[in-house]
C-alpha cells in the first residue's frame, strides 16, 4: 500500500521561508524518482521539482534558484525547502513519485501573504 505524508506547510509572509517534508513507503521510496507538486485554487497540479535516486534534481522554471529538493534515503523522506516564498507560491503542496502513482496524499497547505 502507497503511503504518502506531506507536513511542514502553513502561513508565512513574502521573502520567508518553509521546509516541507514528506514520508513515503519505503516500497516506492527506495527505487523511485519523487516529485513534489503543488495545486494552487483554481488551477491544474503542477510539477515543481523532482529528485532521482542518485540524488539528481530538476526544477520548474518558476522556483529554479528558490526551492530546494532533498532526500533522506535510510528516512524514507523528502524535502522541499522554499526560500524567497511569493503569493504566487500559494498551494496545496504534494509529494509523490515521477512519473506520479494514482494514489496521493492529503497535502500541505503553503499560504504566502503579501
Amino acid at each position: 500500500q502507497v503511503q504518502l505524508v506531506e507536513s511542514g506547510g502553513g502561513l508565512v509572509q513574502v521573502g520567508g521561508s518553509l521546509r516541507l517534508a514528506c514520508a513515503a513507503s519505503g516500497n516506492i521510496f527506495r527505487i523511485n524518482t519523487m516529485g513534489w507538486y503543488r495545486q494552487a485554487p483554481g488551477k491544474q497540479r503542477e510539477l515543481v521539482a523532482t529528485i532521482t535516486t542518485a540524488g539528481r534534481t530538476n526544477y520548474a522554471d518558476s522556483v529554479k534558484g528558490r526551492f530546494t529538493i532533498s532526500r533522506d534515503n535510510p528516512k524514507n523522506t523528502v524535502y522541499l525547502q522554499m526560500n524567497s516564498l511569493k503569493p504566487e507560491d500559494t498551494a496545496v503542496y504534494y509529494c509523490n513519485t515521477h512519473p506520479y502513482l494514482p494514489s496521493w496524499g492529503q497535502g500541505t497547505q503553503v499560504t504566502v501573504s503579501s
